[in-house]
Order: C-alpha cells, then structure tokens, then sequence
C-alpha cells in the first residue's frame, strides 16, 4: 500500500528530501511542514501548516492523514525530543533519540565522548566561565584559536580565531554579549586543527553504519573562501581527497566507533550521523558531530543517491542495514550553489521576485527551495537568508560546477548573493595529482566523441539518393547521377544565424536554431533554382557542452529533413579563451543542384506587368537582430517577460527564436514547372536590398504593404524602437520570406499551389525604373505596421488590375490533441491546422505524462499546452473529469487522440460523442487492440493499414471516417511495417480531422457516417 510521509522543516535540506522521498513508488504522497515555494503543490508533494513544536498534535495529525513515517531535517526538533514523542505515540520517526542527539547539541558532551571511546579528534576544554576560557586560550602550548558555543545555534556558532586576542574576544562575545542565545552558556575551546575539511555522512541503525559519499560544504559567503561564517554556501559530492581506503579507516575509526560507543552506554543511535572531519597529517580528526543532514550537503548527496530513499529509511528503523546495502550513482559527481540574501548572514530583505526558475529546470537542473514564498496572485518571492540551491548532476566535478553556475546566472533576483568557486579544492587537488591533458587546457577530446556518436543517427536520417550521410571520413561524398541530375550547375550558399544565437543562448533554448541555420543556406540556394543537395555544420565554442551542443545539431539534422538536403558532415570546434561560458558561434554551407536550363532568375523573361507574389515569414527570422536587442533594452523588457505580440502564454524569447521557414519543399515543384522568373529570399537588407538582386538593372517594383498580413512584432518593434520606414524596409522582412516573379497570367495558378501550404499574397508588380530613381517603392508600410495587429490583408484589386482571389474568412473548429508521448501525429495534426485553409484550429494539447516530447512540439508551435498527469487521481472517473474541465476552458469543440495510452471511461466518452476521433495502426474492424502490426503479420494478410474513427465505447470500433491501405511486403518486419503506417497515419489523421472540423463528415444517431455533399463540394 503506498505510504504518506511527513518531512519536518522548511529548507533545502528539506526540499531536498522531499523530492527524493516522493520519486519512490511507495509514496502516494509528502507532506512537508511548513515547507516553502518549493514544496507547495509541487507532484506528490504539498505543504502542511500542522505544528511541529507540539509533539501531541502532530501525532494526532500523522494519525488522522494516515502518515506512516515521519523524516524530521534540522537539528532542533530531534533535541526537543520530538523522535521519542512521535515513537512513544505510535508513529514511526526517522532520527535519532533526544539523548543521542546530544551528539550535536552539546559540544561539551560530544567531545567528551570522543575522548572515552578513542575517536580521533583535536585537544580542546569546556568551560562555563569566560576569565578561565581566555586563560586556557593564552596559557596553552598549541593553537587553541577555536571557539564553539556549545549548543545549537544553527550550524554559525563557531569562530576560527586568527590569533589569541581575537579567540578570546569570541568567548566574551559567546558568554557575556550572548551572540548565541543560550547556546553559549557553556563554550567549548579547541585546537586549531591545519587540513581539508570535509563533511562524512551515514545511515546508521544502531548497529551497522552505511557510509554516503564524502561531501564538502563552503561555510565562507565569498569566493576564495573569505567573507563571515554562514550556514553553508554551496557543497560538492564526492570529494576526491578522500580515497577509498581513508572511508574505510573513517568508516572503522569514526563511524563505526561512535555507533557501537552510543549503543554500549545504553543510547542506540538510529538515523543520519555526520562528522565533519579534518584530514590532518595524522590522519582524519573529528571537528563535530550532526545528528541529521548536512545542509546543503544534503542537496547533493540526494541527487546522487540511487537507492529508493523510502526504502533506505524503513531499513534503517528496521535494524536491516547489514542486508540492504545502499546503492550511490557511479561516474558521477554534484555541485550545488547556494542562492542567497543580500544582507545574509546579517539583515536582510524579503518578498523580493524570483524569475528564471522554469528556465533552470529546462537546463536539467535542480533548484531546491529554502527561504522562499509564494507571491499572491503567482510567483515566487524570497523569504530567507539563504534563499535558493541550485544543484547540477553531471559526469565530472568541473562540469557539475559549470552547469550549477549557468543555473544559478540564469536566475535572479536583486542583490542576490553567491559563490562561482565551489569545489575549487577539489579541482585543485585532481589537478596536482596527475599530469596535465589537453583537457586541462579546456578541450574535452571525449566530450567532443560523446557528440559524434548522439550526431550519427541524426545525420544518417537525413540520407537521400545520391548520398548516405554516414559520418567519420574526411570528406563526404555525393553522386549526381545517382540523384537524377543530367547537365547539373552546382550552386553553394554559407550563412550564420546572427545575434540571434544571443537570444537563444539567454533562453536556454538552443534546438531551433538548427532550422534557422539550414534555413538561411537553402533558402539562398532556391533563388539559383537549385535543389538542396547536401549541408555541413560548423559549430564553435569556448567549452563544449554536449547537451546543447546536441541541441543544435539535432535541429539541424532535423531541419535537413524538412529541406531534403542530407547532412554530409560538420566540424566542432572548441576553443578555450576564445568564447565567453556558454556562448558559442554557428556557420552552414550549402550545396545544391539545378539543371542548366533551369537556372533562375531568368533575367530576360521579365517585363513590366509581371506580378510579385510574397510568401509569408514566420517572424523576424535570422536578421535584424542586433536591433532587435537595443529595442528590447530601451523598453527595459526582459526575454522572459510576457510578449506583447505573438500567441497568447508565449514571452518575448520564445516569439522572438521562431525559426525561420525553410521554403524548399514548397517552392521546389513550382520552381520545376518553370513558371517562376525569379525568387528572391528576404534576408539580411530587407525587402529593397534583396528584390534588386534578382532583377534587370532597367527594371523595379512597385509594392503594396496593405497587401500582405505583416505580423504583429513588427509593428512593436517599429513602434517600441521609434523606427523610421527606411529603417524598417532596409533591416526586417516586414512578413515575407519569400517573392517570386511571375507572368500576369500564371499569378493566380501560382498563389493557389502556394496557398494550399502556405500564406501568400499578390503584393505588387514589375515596373520599368526611371533614371535614379529607387528599386523598390513601398506604398502603405508606415500606415500597415500602425495597424492593430490581425489586420486582415487587402485582396481588392491591385493598381495594376490584378486580382488577388477570395480569402475570406471562416470560423476554425477548436480542436484539442490528447498525447502521452512523442506526439508524431500530433506534429502531422499541427501542421495541417497550420494551413490556411484549414477548418481546424489546435488550441490546446493535453498529455497524462510529464515531459514527454510533445508537449515540447507543442510549445514551440506556440499551442498551449495541459498536463493532466494520470497518477495523481484516485480514478479513472476524476481524471476523466479533470481532461473535461481543460476542454471547456478552452472550448473544445472536438477531441483528437494522438497515442494517447489511456482509456477513457463511459460517460466521458458518451458526452463526446461524435466529436473525438483515434487512429489505429490497422484496416479496421481487422486486428483490434494492441500489437495491430504483429497480428497483421502472423497473420499472413499482404494489406493492412491505418484508420481513423469516432471513439466509441467499445475499443477500436466506433464509426470508420478515412482508411489508407498499407501493402505488407514479403521480408516486412514489425518495425519496418510499422513505420510505413505512421506515415499513412501522418496522412491519414490530418485528412480526417479537415474533413470532421469543416463539417464534411458527422456522426448520425445510429452511429453511422453521415456525409454533408455540400461542404464537400
């Protein structure tokens, strides 16, 4: 039966804990009091407000929410005697006893233990009386320059003296001023102890002790560990300047000591022992015992911990360590940064914004919460000294601290406080004890193979005839021939992505940008004609980051696909001191193809009269940046702030790293039929430097703006930026990516091919050039872009007697898309919604699982998206009534399951239906339920298929809408089947949604097809 767990506190330890307790799959649920932002409402894990100082209510409160352990975190709970308490009331407690805890809570007690049982630690003497403290200080024969309050004062009761005058100054301080509190009643002065000091976990369960991997906490508040004394400002997990060996002797000589030492004088330890160690030249020396997690070395050895934590605990409390042996992640390492006040640890202030924390966790990184709040009305807020830590996983100590300070800068808020050098020992320590590498130097040869070898598929998918894209030799190789090519001319193109690559590297979001590289390289190629043959990469950095680096790449090779362009190779380039962390700089290149007489632009074919047809842009594509950003500086706006254009629930980075469009695929077969004079891609200079380019010197063009929907971020760039007209033609696209030349009699055959994927609009004509005057004239642009935004294009007529053609407008069906996964047909639904002439729009994407990839596809096509995550509800019945509350908040109208691996009850489908469509991997009623493809198979049919119907209540058998048949070949696999009927389905599903959301095809009563000929007509 799966367990509720209350943790105690409200730090990062605890959030820490939290997070890893409700990963098990015997917890149903954790609650944490009081927590913070952190643990509020966050998965399985809530807030509790119960007291924790009243032993009794909280007994009462595990009771009555059936809590079946209780995980307390700081230190002064387990003095309080809240263990017992909890225990003596029947509820099981992790910790130790009151009287066990007196290992943390009284120095003077610690040390006098160490002494009975022969656990290595420095000289040292208590004392109650401050004249004879200072005395033993000034009389003593060795450093004693260390004073401790000896009870609890929040991990800061300690001074490391510089000399005697400013030791005994601390005790006069601790006993006389009560720096302390009462924790300072009694001080415990000791030996000055000269080392590294490290911190040595383990669980213990009175009898067995199982060590955790030697961590190492920062207790300066600044770099170069200077600065006053706090709580902790960051830790690293393992510490390498303890081997294997010096644990093992720790292990027997500390560890294990202590335990059978608390069991032998009648007080079992059970629960979480620290030493905080010294490794001196003797050997390692105890500097303190904590009865608990360490804070923050918790926050790393959590994200290292393998094991199942609940289980862990349960053994622990259950006596059963010798046979359950706790396992940690190998080859890895964590760093985690602490976020502070400005003030810490003196004053400071509160209810300060906290902004870039979603952004963090896209980093694969993770922020644990200590004084933090929820903000009315949304938000974080911070509410603490030590506010935030940021933790990062990684394969080695420099890279774990690497990615935690590019987590750490990629949150904010003001006066925040914290350290770049965690770990600065350590590195220090690997760097002495081996000779130098030329990853020493800052190149990382096997970081560079790790890429190679996540590249070769990507590459190895974008194969195409003439070339087998397989990566590793010199140079690529590509057969003409073998593509079809009789008397080709080759044509090249390079490009870059501009500042653009700022935007995206403040972002954090590096995949699109692989698009708007093979973008600006095969656009290019097209004005020649040519077909994209094949594209390389040049990608070049300061430190090689493999998972961004893969990013980039992989939307590259993505993006080759959509050009049908093969990605021949590429070169990575990591150079040390040439780039600042984490920028990095791209380039591509280009090489296509066309016949020799189908070269463009055909210079002599135009005249005046002929029409210029421009093909709408995504955005501000890949040029123009550089103003882009002093725009948004002037207007003090931040990349994540909302965007003031673009889609709703979108921020400025977001609408502003739209990829540029790739025209390729579209403009190709209209190139071939050879009605097009010439083609112009609008890049860097605008729309008046790029039209010449493709024209007779004698000849101009006459532009209508008013012709064209220019969207909405130019419009507040131009505004924002108080951009004159010249600028805004000369730098900006202003909407088109594309204008094509044609003969008056060819426009409207033209726009129609182009209308059925894309926007695209009869903007203007070729016209002769009078002496001086200018290229391109265009009427209309400053009034166009003051237009509010959704302006709708002017299809009247044009001067020059040109007519555009009907583009009315029409109510769009609201479409929602169930998911629990990678979401491929969802991306087949998304682009058909996308045309123009759909009848569909996909307003919202729902999936049961979190951060699957098509909740991703959804986002950056700028759909909203829900998760509804299926575990959290008690049944089926409430998470079917939770999907049908997000579909009438968006006002769906019909329902599409895309791989959605859920089956929906009764009355959820009932209410919806006639209005939710699914698609199965077969010709239905053939081969119903799972595994479609091996029936199919074992089966021995030579067809089989896809189809797309009505969800009924009985699976796979509501009312059939489109089937494409899928012939089974004689050395098919499943594999192999199954992939040439995703891509029927990818055909399939968007067919039948068009068909559905304009009212073609209904649902009778009966439950049969009803078909309405007048909208087929």
């Amino acid at each position: 039966m799966a367990e509720r767990v209350l943790v105690i506190g409200s730090g990062g330890r605890e959030h820490a804990l939290a997070w890893k307790l409700a990963q098990s799959p015997h917890i149903q649920q954790v609650f944490v009091a009081p927590g913070n932002a952190g643990t509020a409402n966050c998965g399985k894990i809530s807030n509790s407000a119960v007291s924790v100082s009243n032993h009794n209510i909280l007994a009462q409160y595990c009771k009555d929410h059936n809590v079946g352990l209780v995980v307390v975190g700081p230190e002064v709970p387990l003095a309080a005697g809240i263990v017992d308490d909890l225990t003596a009331a029947g509820v099981a407690c992790f910790g130790p006893s009151a009287k066990a805890a007196q290992l943390e809570a009284s120095k003077s007690f610690s040390k006098s233990f160490m002494d009975r049982h022969g656990i290595p630690t420095s000289r040292w003497s208590s004392f109650t009386d401050p004249h004879d403290a200072c005395r033993y200080i000034r009389g003593s024969d060795f450093p004693a320059l260390v004073v401790k309050a000896s009870g609890l004062a929040a991990g800061k009761g300690v001074v490391v003296a510089r000399d005697k005058d400013e030791a005994c100054q601390a005790v006069l301080d601790m006993m006389k001023d009560k720096t302390f509190g009462s924790a300072g009643e009694t001080v415990v002065v000791e030996e000055l102890l000269e080392g590294e000091e490290v911190s040595c976990l383990c669980f213990c369960d009175g009898f067995t002790v199982s060590p955790m991997p030697p961590a190492q906490d920062h207790k300066r508040l600044m770099d170069g560990d200077q600065g006053p004394n706090t709580g902790g400002m960051g830790a690293y997990c393992p510490t390498p300047q303890v081997h294997d060996e010096m644990l093992e002797e720790i292990k027997k000589s500390v560890l294990q000591k202590t335990v059978d030492g608390m069991r032998e004088e009648g007080t079992p330890y059970v629960g979480v022992l620290y030493a905080g160690l010294m490794l001196t030249k003797q050997g390692p020396k105890v500097l303190e015992f904590n009865c608990r997690f360490g804070d923050p070395e918790c926050q790393v050895l959590m994200p290292l911990l393998k094991s199942d934590l609940y289980e862990v605990l349960k053994s622990t409390l259950q006596c059963t360590l010798h046979s359950t042996p706790v396992e940690w992640l190998p080859d890895a390492a964590a760093v985690t940064v602490v976020m502070a006040s400005g003030g810490y640890p003196g004053s400071y202030k509160k209810g300060l914004d906290i902004t870039g924390l979603s952004r963090v966790s896209e980093m694969g990184i993770q922020v644990f919460h200590a004084g933090t709040a929820l903000k009315e009305g949304g938000g974080v807020i911070t509410n603490g000294g030590r506010v935030l830590t940021v933790t990062a996983v990684r394969p080695t100590l420099e890279s774990a601290l690497h990615s935690a300070n590019e987590g750490v800068a990629a949150i904010s808020f003001p006066d925040a406080v914290y350290r770049r050098d965690i770990g600065h020992r350590a590195i220090a320590h690997l760097t002495r004890s081996r000779g130098l590498t030329y990853k020493d130097s800052g190149v990382d040869i096997a970081a560079g193979n790790r890429l190679v070898d996540i590249i070769k598929p990507l590459a190895k998918a974008t194969s195409r005839a003439g070339c087998n894209a397989e990566l590793g030799g010199f140079a690529g190789l590509f057969d003409l021939k073998a593509a079809g090519f009789i008397d080709p001319i080759l044509v090249s193109g390079t490009d870059g992505v501009g500042t653009k690559l700022k935007i995206a590297q403040a972002c954090n979001i590096h995949s699109s940008l692989g698009q708007d590289l093979v973008a600006m390289c095969v656009n290019d190629v097209l004005a020649q004609g040519a077909e994209p043959l094949f594209f390389l990469d040049y990608f070049s950095c300061g430190h090689l980051d493999v998972g961004v680096a893969s990013a980039v790449i992989g939307g590259v090779a993505e993006a080759c696909k959509m050009a049908g362009c093969a990605l021949l190779g590429g070169e990575t380039a990591e150079m040390p001191g040439v780039y600042g962390p984490g920028e990095y700089d791209l380039a591509g290149f280009c090489v296509g193809a066309v016949e020799r007489g189908a070269i463009l632009p055909r210079l002599k074919d135009i005249m005046e009269g002929d029409l210029l047809i421009g093909v709408a842009s995504s955005g501000v594509h890949s040029n123009g940046f550089s103003l882009v950003r002093k725009v948004l500086e002037r207007t003090g706006l931040q990349y994540n702030s909302p965007a003031p254009f673009g889609q709703p629930g979108q921020n400025i980075g977001e609408v502003l790293l739209t990829p540029t469009k790739i025209y390729s695929r579209l403009l190709q077969p209209i190139l071939r039929s050879g009605v097009v004079k010439a083609y112009a891609h609008i890049t860097g200079g605008g729309l008046v430097e790029n039209i010449p380019r493709v024209l007779p010197a004698e000849l101009a063009v006459d532009l209508d703006a008013s012709r064209w929907r220019i969207p909405p971020v130019f419009s507040w760039l131009q505004r924002e930026g108080c951009l004159s007209e010249e600028e805004m033609k000369r730098t900006f696209n202003c909407g088109l990516g594309a204008v094509l030349v044609v003969s008056k009699r060819d426009a409207q055959r033209v726009l129609r091919l182009l209308q059925a994927h894309e926007e695209a609009w009869i903007i203007g004509s070729i016209a002769h050039k009078q002496p001086g005057a200018e290229a391109v004239v265009i009427r209309n642009l400053e009034a166009s872009l003051k237009d509010s935004p959704g302006r709708s294009p002017d299809t009247s007529t044009l001067q020059n007697g040109a007519a555009h053609g009907e583009n009315a407008t029409r109510k769009r069906t609201k479409v929602a898309v169930l998911i629990s996964g990678t979401g491929t047909n969802l991306q087949a639904l998304m682009d058909q919604a996308k045309k123009p002439s759909s009848s569909a729009e996909i307003v919202v994407v729902i999936s049961n699982r979190p951060g699957v990839v098509g909740l991703k596809r959804a986002s950056m096509a700028g759909i909203q998206t829900r998760l509804v995550d299926h575990k959290l509800y008690g049944s089926r019945a409430e998470f079917d009534g939770t999907i049908d509350k997000v579909l009438e908040e968006f006002g769906v109208e019909l329902v599409c399951l895309a791989g959605f691996m859920r089956i929906l009850t009764g009355p959820f489908v009932r209410k919806w239906n006639g209005k939710m469509l699914n698609i199965h991997p077969s010709l239905l009623p053939s081969f119903k339920g799972v595994n479609a493809q091996k029936q199919a198979l074992q089966a021995g049919v030579r067809v089989t298929g896809c189809t797309v119907h009505f969800v009924a209540e009985e699976v796979d058998a509501g009312a059939i809408i489109v089937q494409e048949a899928v012939p089974v070949l004689v050395n098919d696999t499943e594999d192999s089947l199954s992939e040439r009927i995703r891509e029927a389905e990818h055909r399939a599903f968007p067919a039948a949604l068009e068909l559905v959301a304009s009212g073609s095809v209904k649902m009778r009563d009966d439950g049969r097809i009803m078909w309405n000929q007048s909208v087929r007509g």
